[in-house]
């Protein structure tokens, strides 16, 4: 099986290195290129096929949002991890309008960071709980500013039958914004078992963003708003 190409972002070097090292002593991940702002990005990008871009947001000449914005764009099916020293909501908000499909903390432990790869890889989303918290609020936002009235559609609870009760119990935890960890602890299974549960749940539900992810939790009843 073809390992998950990557292609790192970041513009210190020592970071990169340090990613790179890491990453490559994976069997499923495989880093083919690095770039240190969004116009090597960019580059880059005309040179290589990465199936994720891991990419930080400040940088000087072109920052990570507009470099994100450009490469979904013109390569629709390589996927934007955002991976930065930035937890503050805005920055959250903006990378994901700009088409990131995850969102992480470079505070985050080495195996979150992994896994965050390989589920937005896969089609899936990633994202951290207080992230979770603000996306969700924002919806509850955006819905109340619409008028949003909520009814539960006899259709989802036949999606959500769908899953398995394993995966029904891993896909509340999710909407919760808990951790694979945290789920993991809770269920007494492994964390990589919960991002393979996590993997299953997108492609069954035909869920494809960390927005959809969201406004079928809403609409579903398993997030009250």
């Amino acid at each position: 099986m073809e390992p998950i190409h990557l292609l790192l972002v970041d513009d210190h070097s020592v970071v990169r290195s340090g990613l790179k090292a890491f990453l490559n002593t994976l069997e499923d991940l495989e880093v083919i290129g690095e770039a240190e702002n969004g116009i090597s990005a960019l580059e880059q990008m005309a040179l290589i096929r990465p199936d994720v871009v891991v990419m930080d947001i400040s940088m000087p000449g072109m920052d990570g949002l507009e470099a994100t914005r450009l490469i979904v764009a013109r390569v629709p099916n390589c996927k934007v991890l955002a991976l930065t020293v930035h937890t503050d909501r805005q920055f959250t908000l903006e990378m994901l309008a700009a088409g990131a499909s995850g969102y992480i903390s470079k505070l985050a432990q080495a195996e979150e960071l992994v896994s965050a790869i390989r589920i937005v890889a896969s089609g899936g989303c990633y994202l951290q709980p207080l992230q979770i918290a603000w996306l969700v609020d924002e919806y509850r936002r955006l819905c109340h500013d619409s008028n949003f009235s909520q009814v539960k559609s006899p259709g989802f609870t036949d999606q959500i039958n769908r899953l398995s009760k394993r995966e029904q119990q891993v896909l509340d935890c999710v909407a919760r914004g808990w951790t694979n960890k945290e789920t993991g602890e809770l269920l007494h299974i492994s964390h990589k078992t919960v991002a393979r549960h996590r993997e299953r749940i997108m492609a069954k539900l035909g869920l494809h963003s960390c927005a959809e992810l969201v406004r079928f939790s809403i609409q579903s009843g398993i997030i009250k708003i």
